[in-house]
């Protein structure tokens, strides 16, 4: 076992085959934190994607009003999980839904980190050329069309890159998760995070195209508004899905960390560039 490479300013250490430990005496909190975001830190550049998404939703399962307004299901330190989520992954992903409602910026404005890659799935080009992500160059900007409708994205003054993807949606109108993990994988952002909105997030849920789902439930009841995830309907428990989980305190909401597919341990044999340390 090589030494630890410490970062005496991040209190984190790097041990080959292990990856990232603390290091140092910190209490339980720490240690919590550390864990939720660990699998984020150790995946080795050139392995395969990881994905994990989040949902902020009320007791009753809402994520927004029945008129769409969603400022805020969660309190602010569920906020600030949000964008420390973006500033660990490389590529922020978000449905046309999401972008048209809430007209989102996807920075990391409320934590220290670079901007991720803002991606934004838009198969029928439903996004107004006048959103914030795509006009304001705050960070690297992908916009995601079908091929068809490629030339005229073009055509629209935009600071984001169009990409237009032959197979983008399904025959259900989804879109089709793996062929947006791949081409963004190709283009060497493969830690990657589905930020909403519900729709889109069911959708990788749905494929499972997910290793983690962050889901935040926040002690308010909404009533008849938006609903988050919708799976496909079980006929017994048995056939539900019960991944293994950890909780933990945000505030006054409670953090569900759901772990959808089996870790994958690919960590480099040398202490990798920093670029996803906290």
């Amino acid at each position: 076992m090589s030494p630890l490479a410490i970062d005496p300013d991040r209190a984190l250490a790097w041990r080959d085959g292990d990856g990232w430990q603390l290091s140092g005496t910190f209490d339980e909190r720490t240690h919590e934190l550390f864990a939720l975001y660990r699998p984020l830190l150790d995946q080795a550049p050139g392995a395969p994607p990881w994905v994990v998404a989040q949902l902020g939703q009320s007791l009753d399962g809402c994520i927004a009003t029945h008129s769409g307004d969603s400022c805020f299901v969660t309190g602010p330190d569920n906020l600030d999980h949000l964008h420390r989520l973006r500033a660990l992954c490389d590529a922020v992903i978000v449905g046309a839904g999401t972008v048209a409602a809430d007209d989102p910026r996807l920075t990391t404005r409320r934590v220290p980190g670079s901007n991720p890659t803002r991606v934004v799935l838009d198969p029928a080009l439903r996004v107004p050329s006048t959103a914030r992500v795509l006009q304001d160059g705050a960070a690297p900007t992908l916009w995601l069309c079908d091929e068809r409708l490629r030339s005229k994205a073009d055509g629209l003054d935009v600071k984001a890159r169009v990409v237009g993807i032959t197979r983008l949606q399904r025959d259900d109108g989804t879109p089709d998760a793996q062929v947006v993990v791949d081409m963004l994988h190709a283009l060497g952002l493969s830690v990657l995070f589905v930020e909403g909105g519900g729709a889109t997030v069911s959708s990788f849920v749905q494929q499972g195209a997910l290793d983690h789902l962050h889901l935040a439930v926040a002690p308010v009841l909404i009533g008849a508004g938006r609903r988050g995830l919708n799976l496909p309907a079980f006929a017994t428990m048995a056939d539900c899905l019960r991944p293994p989980c950890r909780v933990l305190r945000m505030g006054e909401d409670v953090l569900w960390d759901l772990a959808l597919k089996p870790p994958v341990h690919a960590l480099p044999s040398t202490h990798p560039d920093a670029r996803h340390s906290p």
